[in-house]
C-alpha cells in the first residue's frame, strides 16, 4: 500500500517536472515572438503605410505595438521564471494560464481569420516564419491550457 502511493506521488511530481520544463520551453519561445515582432515594421513598410496617418494616430499605433512587445517580455519572463509555480495547480496559476490561453487563442484566430497575411508573404522566408509563428503559439496555447487544467495533478 505505501509502495503504490509512493509511486504515485513519484510519478505526479515527475509530471509537474515535465510541466515545467514545457513552461519553460514556452517562455523562451516568446522569445521568438518577440524578434518576429521586432522584425514587422520593416517587413510589411509599415512607416510607408502609416505615413499619411494624423500624427496622434501613429503615436497611438507605436504606443500599442510597444504595450504588446511589453505584454510578449513579460509573459516569457513570468512563465520561465514562474514554471514550476505555473504548473502547481493553484488557483492563482490556473487563472494566469487561462488568461494566456484566451489572450493566445484571440492572437491565434485575429492572424489567421481577419489579417490578410498574403501581400506579405512574398518570400519562403517570410512564409515559413508566419507558419512558425502559428505553430509556436499552437504550442503555446497547447501548454498554457494543459497547465490550467492538470496543473498539479497531470
Amino acid at each position: 500500500m505505501i509502495d503504490l502511493w509512493f509511486q504515485e506521488e513519484i510519478l505526479s511530481k515527475m509530471k509537474i517536472i515535465n510541466l515545467t520544463g514545457l513552461l519553460q520551453i514556452a517562455g523562451v519561445l516568446h522569445l521568438g515572438l518577440i524578434s518576429a515582432n521586432a522584425l514587422m515594421p520593416r517587413t510589411v513598410n509599415l512607416s510607408a503605410h502609416i505615413a499619411a496617418l494624423p500624427q496622434f494616430i501613429r503615436q497611438m499605433f507605436w504606443v500599442y505595438y510597444s504595450f504588446i512587445n511589453l505584454c510578449l517580455v513579460s509573459f516569457g519572463l513570468i512563465t520561465f521564471s514562474l514554471a514550476g509555480k505555473l504548473a502547481s495547480g493553484d488557483d492563482l496559476a490556473r487563472a494566469i494560464c487561462i488568461f494566456f490561453v484566451a489572450f493566445w487563442t484571440l492572437r491565434l484566430v485575429t492572424g489567421i481569420f481577419v489579417f490578410n497575411m498574403r501581400p506579405y508573404l512574398t518570400t519562403i522566408g517570410r512564409r515559413l516564419g508566419y507558419y512558425a509563428i502559428n505553430i509556436v503559439i499552437v504550442y503555446l496555447l497547447i501548454i498554457y491550457a494543459w497547465a490550467a487544467w492538470k496543473g498539479g495533478q497531470s
